[in-house]
């Protein structure tokens, strides 16, 4: 059955023109793509849109398709390109939002907070440092902050992250370990910039 076939297997079928294989490749494999996606747009129509543009690219390239590497690796490859593409046509409207949560789940959270009834200090505190975080991550160079969500988020090998951006393994190790300085030296700024608002948001809140 095509629903239990091997990725190279499924790919293979769907370059002979075998549509059920390409619904099963595309209920394999949408969530994780646009997962990943999201991670660069923050946008939930447009991650939508760009998985679908990512699979219409693939069942235009499959005809083409030759296993030489993984189909994973080719698929994240086709993604990537998608996000950078649309990232750089729209450079101008960036914000620091690329690891924040889907949309509903975000505005669920924020509207938790903000309830009188669940008002505490220390969430508050919290919430601020997540999203520094997410803007530590946004910030990063855009090879460092690929390296990191191949890896890290989406759990690809570093075999399978240097196939993705065409470089050695060596690399990519080099490029986690300058996100990770990076990300260390940002955020040891927020939290002695937290420790030293600590004192005062503690005053306001003393009856």
């Amino acid at each position: 059955m095509a629903g239990h076939a091997p990725d190279v297997e499924l790919m293979l079928k769907v370059k002979h023109g075998d549509r059920d294989a390409f619904s099963v490749l595309v209920q394999r494999y949408r969530k994780p793509l646009m997962n990943f996606i999201y991670r660069f747009t923050a946008n939930l129509a447009e991650s939508e849109d760009l998985t679908h543009d990512v699979f219409l690219k693939v069942f235009q390239s499959a005809p083409k398709y030759e296993p030489k590497a993984s189909l994973c690796t080719w698929l994240y490859r086709i993604a990537t390109n998608a996000a950078l593409n649309h990232l750089r046509d729209r450079i101008p409207q960036l914000s620091c939002s690329l690891e924040d949560d889907l949309e509903e789940g975000s505005n669920h959270t924020r509207n938790e907070i903000r309830d009188p009834r669940g008002l505490i200090e220390d969430e508050l505190i919290e919430q601020e440092r997540v999203d520094q975080i997410r803007k530590a991550v946004a910030g990063l160079p855009e090879n460092q902050r690929l390296a990191l969500i191949l890896t890290k988020y989406q759990e690809l090998s570093l075999k399978e992250t240097a196939e993705v951006l065409k470089c050695s393994e060596a690399a990519v190790k080099s490029l986690i370990f300058r996100a990770y300085s990076t990300l260390r030296e940002k955020l040891i700024a927020v939290v002695e910039s937290s420790e030293l608002s600590a004192p005062s948001q503690s005053a306001k809140m003393r009856p």
